[in-house]
C-alpha cells in the first residue's frame, strides 16, 4: 500500500511549516518556478524536476523578455520602498535592500540584469533615479522625487520663501537707512546741544534762572562786566538785547530735537506695522506650545470645554493636543479650538496679526470690545504697548 497522507497537525507537517515560514537562502530560490528550497540537495532535486525543465524551455524561447520583466519588477519594488520608507533622505543601499528582501515573494536579484548590488546602485545613479555617492562605509543613495505635484509644491515653497526673504531684506535695509539717518541727525543735534550745554555751563545759573526770574535787568551788566567771557557767551546776551526770552530758546530746541526723534521712530514703526499686517494676517493660527480650549462636542462630552496644550501642528490647520487634566492626546482641527486668555500680567503668544510670533505681556482687558492691551516683549518692537488686540490674536503659553 502507498504511504498514508500526513495530517495537517502532525509533528512533521508543523515542522515543515516552521522551517518554510522564515526567509531561506537566496541561492536556493528558483525565480522561474517561484520555489524556495531549504538546502542544496532540495535545490538540486528541483532543478532536475520536469516542471523546472518546462520553465527553462519557456525562458529559452525569449530570455530578454523574462530578464527585462524581472529587472523592472525589482526596480519598481526597490524604488517604491525607498520612496515610501525613506523619502528624500540619504541612506545606505544595504539598509534598503535588507528591508526589501524581508518580503518572501520579492523578485531576487540573481534573476535580474544586475549581478551585484553595487552594479545596481551605479546603474541607478547613471539613469538619474537616485543621487549616489561612495564613502568608506559603502554606497549611499538618495531618492530623486520626480512627481509633478511634489515638484510644483517644492517650487511654490521656494518661491514663497524667496518672497519672505526679499521682504525681510527690504525691511532690514529700510530700517538700516532709518538708523543711519537718525544717527546723522542725532550727531548733528548732539554737536549742537554740546555748544548749547557749553554756553549753559559757563552761564548755567545766570542764563537759565535769570530768564525765569524777575531780576532780568541785573543779569545783563553782570554778564557784560566779565571781559574774559568768550564769544560763545555773546549769543545769549544778544538774544536778550533783541527781546528774545531765554525760556523760549531751550523750549524751541527741545521741541525740534524731540520732534525729529519721534518722527523717525514713528515712521519706522508705522512702516513695519503695515508690512507685518499685510503679510502676517493668515487664516491659520495654531502654534506649538500654546494652551487652547476644545469647543466641540463631537469628540465626546468629557473633552468639551477642556484646556489642552498644542504639541505639534500638521498641515497648518490640524494640531495634536494633550489635555492638561487627563493627559489624553487628540488630533483636532483648529475650527474646534479657541484661544485661552490668561490673567493680567501673564505672558502670551501673539498667534496672528502684525506681531505674529512675538511674545508679549498682557497689560489689560477690554471685555466690552473683546480686545486686550499687550506690551510686546520680543522682536524689533520690544517694549511697545499695543491696544485693541483681538482675543483670537493672542493665546496663553504653556508653562
Amino acid at each position: 500500500m502507498g504511504k498514508e497522507k500526513a495530517g495537517f497537525l502532525t509533528p512533521k507537517a508543523i515542522s515543515n511549516r516552521i522551517k518554510a515560514k522564515g526567509l531561506q537562502k537566496l541561492r536556493w530560490y528558483c525565480q522561474m518556478c517561484q520555489k524556495q528550497c531549504r538546502d542544496e540537495n532540495g535545490f538540486k532535486c528541483h532543478t532536475m524536476s520536469e516542471s523546472h525543465q518546462r520553465q527553462l524551455l519557456l525562458f529559452a524561447e525569449s530570455p530578454d523578455k523574462f530578464l527585462d520583466y524581472f529587472s523592472q519588477e525589482f526596480l519598481n519594488g526597490y524604488l517604491e520602498l525607498l520612496r515610501r520608507r525613506f523619502g528624500d533622505k540619504r541612506v545606505h543601499c544595504n539598509i534598503v535592500y535588507n528591508e526589501y528582501i524581508q518580503d518572501r515573494d520579492h523578485i531576487h536579484m540573481n534573476s535580474t540584469q544586475w549581478l551585484t548590488l553595487t552594479d545596481y546602485v551605479k546603474w541607478l545613479g547613471r539613469e538619474g533615479y537616485c543621487k549616489v555617492d561612495h564613502t568608506e562605509k559603502g554606497w549611499y543613495i538618495q531618492y530623486i522625487n520626480r512627481d509633478p505635484e511634489t515638484i510644483a509644491r517644492q517650487q511654490e515653497l521656494e518661491k514663497k520663501k524667496k518672497m519672505d526673504m526679499d521682504d525681510e531684506e527690504r525691511q532690514a535695509k529700510y530700517i538700516q537707512e532709518q538708523v543711519q539717518r537718525g544717527m546723522q541727525t542725532g550727531g548733528e543735534q548732539l554737536s549742537h546741544e554740546a555748544t548749547e550745554l557749553q554756553r549753559e555751563s559757563e552761564e548755567e545759573k545766570i542764563v537759565l534762572k535769570m530768564g525765569l526770574s524777575a531780576k532780568k535787568p541785573s543779569t545783563v551788566p553782570a554778564a557784560e562786566s566779565k571781559p574774559s567771557s568768550s564769544k560763545v557767551t555773546d549769543n545769549p546776551l544778544q538774544a536778550l538785547a533783541t527781546g528774545v526770552r531765554k525760556k523760549d530758546v531751550p523750549a524751541v530746541s527741545s521741541k525740534k530735537d524731540g520732534g525729529k526723534k519721534r518722527s523717525a521712530l514713528d515712521e519706522i514703526m508705522e512702516e513695519e506695522e503695515k508690512k507685518r499686517a499685510k503679510f502676517t494676517r493668515k487664516d491659520h493660527w495654531l502654534t506649538p506650545g500654546i494652551v487652547v480650549k476644545v469647543i466641540t462636542k463631537k469628540l465626546g462630552e468629557k473633552y468639551y470645554k477642556k484646556k489642552a496644550e498644542v504639541l505639534t501642528v500638521k498641515d497648518k490647520y490640524t494640531a495634536v493636543v494633550m489635555l492638561l487634566d487627563s493627559g489624553h492626546k487628540l488630533k483636532v482641527d483648529q475650527t474646534h479650538l479657541e484661544t485661552v486668555i490668561p490673567a493680567v500680567g501673564r505672558t502670551v503668544q501673539v498667534v496672528n496679526g502684525a506681531y505674529t510670533g512675538c511674545r508679549a505681556v498682557l497689560e489689560g482687558l477690554d471685555e466690552k470690545n473683546f480686545c486686550v492691551t499687550i506690551r510686546v516683549d520680543s522682536g524689533l518692537s520690544k517694549g511697545r504697548v499695543v491696544e485693541g488686540v483681538k482675543y483670537e490674536d493672542i493665546c496663553k503659553m504653556a508653562s
